[in-house]
């Protein structure tokens, strides 16, 4: 019998979510200055210091940001920053276009704006996160989550080491790549943790129920984590797709009896355990089907397949489209 290293679940199934690269980037900015994001694909994280920063998610009101707050986009959604609220914004995206260097992702973006007045520098990290299905914590964050540094010890080390990292890409030496994407994750990792930690018993939001009155099944991954149990069997589903998991087993290894195991995973998480299994099954699967190297027969096996007819029909229920034809939309991508 498997079994997951109590106390640690969250870095089981954290360690899912790695980031293929980071992109840098520094903004001297001077007041009056306001800059509207379209949005990226991706968590993207952001910190300052200098004058304080507004940062106003679309149809969202505006939140005031403190030197060395973290503040995350866990969607990468449409948003606007500014030195106060209201102020007529420029597009992101015409500023980068004017101070990039090839390709965008491949250099740090470093630029000014402003009218001259009280002066911020606001440091980025945009994570490039593998896609992600149904089990997805990103998916189940709020659009945006402010770390603060007044109320948080750990925030002011993390502001630091963002700001050394952001500042050390810029020369771009060899290895700032990977230098970027780890720090990345082990920020992200430690916004994660503090969220999820910050108000455990949190009620659920309006709007965070499915039609059926149980909780999202996004929400309730982070939910089920705050779980000692379920998170015990989440951990165990991350950790060893391919194993051939029933409800059974998996209330064995969670120490509840398969009702209770079954009731509480579904109120918790939204979804029945053999449900979220599979979504996660194909979400690992997608991931593989990137690896040019694997056959098909090698995927379906990693995720639990001794069929490749019945992994593949299992996958197009998943994406709608088959293994082969993923594998070639992500190649053209």
């Amino acid at each position: 019998m498997h079994t997951a290293r109590d106390g640690d679940a969250l870095s089981h199934v954290l360690a899912t979510y790695r980031s293929e690269r980071a992109v840098t980037a520094r903004f001297s900015l001077s007041a009056p200055w306001a800059l509207h994001s379209s949005g990226v694909d991706g968590p993207l994280i952001r910190m300052c210091t200098g004058a304080p920063y507004w940062i106003a998610v679309d149809g969202g009101e505006p939140v005031q940001v403190a030197p060395h707050d973290i503040a995350m986009l866990a969607q990468g959604g449409a948003h606007t920053v500014s030195s106060a609220p209201g102020l007529a914004p420029v597009p992101f995206r015409s500023l980068i276009e004017a101070h990039s260097v090839g390709r965008h992702g491949d250099h740090p973006i470093v630029f000014s704006h402003g009218g001259g007045g009280a002066a911020t520098t606001l440091f980025s990290l945009h994570l490039w996160m593998p896609a992600q299905g149904l089990g997805s914590i990103i998916a189940s964050l709020p659009p945006l989550i402010v770390l603060r540094r007044a109320q948080i010890p750990t925030t002011a080390s993390l502001a630091q080491a963002m700001e050394s990292l952001v500042n050390e890409t810029t020369a771009q030496r060899p290895g700032w790549q990977l230098s970027a994407a780890r720090m990345a994750d082990l920020l992200l990792v430690h916004i994660l943790c503090e969220h999820l930690y910050a108000q455990p018993q949190a009620p659920l939001q309006p709007g965070a129920h499915g039609q059926d009155g149980m909780p999202s099944p996004a929400l309730g991954q982070l939910r089920g984590l705050d779980d000692e149990a379920i998170a015990r069997a989440m951990a165990l589903m991350h950790e060893w797709p391919a194993h051939p998991w029933s409800v059974a087993t998996l209330a064995q290894a969670s120490y509840l009896s398969r009702t209770v195991f079954s009731e509480r995973f579904r109120a918790l998480v939204g979804v029945t355990p053999m449900h979220y299994l599979g979504s996660y099954r194909m979400t690992v699967a997608a991931e593989k089907l990137k690896n040019r190297q694997l056959s098909l027969h090698q995927v379906a096996e990693a995720v639990g397949y001794a069929s490749e007819k019945a992994f593949s029909r299992a996958f197009q229920r998943w994406t709608g489209l088959t293994p082969s034809a993923y594998a070639r939309r992500d190649a053209a991508g």
